[in-house]
């Protein structure tokens, strides 16, 4: 894996060992951004405020801020995983730019001092068909980390059926096992 685009491009991403997490393909990864970056609903990736939630070796993130972000926060339990969101923030120098949560995402109660204000991007990649995505959207409404254009990008089982109907749905592709759905919050 590898960084797409951006001023990290084509450095190489570490990924978690073991068979504990799912990175996102470097394909799937390009087209997710080249929809961000084409869409007059989504805020501009230049100085946004990212959220990569069940982040595993946190390429979403890492491609985020590597296309201008300027910020991440990397919520992830699994310790391999976490390491290797470590190891690749060490390797790019991204230490002031990002922080990592090691709390259960659907437990996400994050201090305002931690984040930097309200997300523009959140980046969900939950265990497949565990129901582990509507918690945390959930959670981020409660808790006022979204910001009011906000953009989530929802990565499930290509086969889950999802309740989304209080996310307005923008875009909604299938590569491969993954579907990737591309919403904001109903106002």
């Amino acid at each position: 894996m590898r960084i797409v685009s951006g001023k990290h491009r084509g450095r190489n991403i570490t990924a978690p060992s073991g068979k504990g997490t799912r990175p996102t393909s470097d394909q799937t990864r390009e087209s997710i951004f080249n929809i961000l970056a084409h869409t007059d609903w989504c805020p501009s990736m230049d100085g946004a405020i990212v959220a990569d939630i069940f982040a595993g070796s946190g390429a979403l993130g890492l491609e985020a801020v590597s296309r201008g972000a300027a910020f991440c926060l990397f919520v992830e339990t699994e310790p391999k995983a976490r390491a290797a969101i470590r190891e690749n923030v060490d390797t790019f120098g991204l230490g002031g730019m990002t922080r990592l949560h090691r709390r259960d995402a659907t437990k996400l109660k994050i201090a305002p001092g931690n984040l930097r204000g309200p997300f523009t991007h959140i980046f969900m990649d939950p265990p497949y068909n565990k129901g582990l995505g509507l918690p945390v959207l959930q959670k981020l409404a409660e808790h006022k980390l979204l910001a009011p254009d906000a953009a989530i990008i929802f990565e499930m089982a290509a086969s889950e059926e999802i309740d989304l109907s209080g996310y307005d749905i923008k875009v909604d592709r299938t590569w491969g096992a993954a579907r990737v759905v591309f919403m904001q919050a109903k106002t």
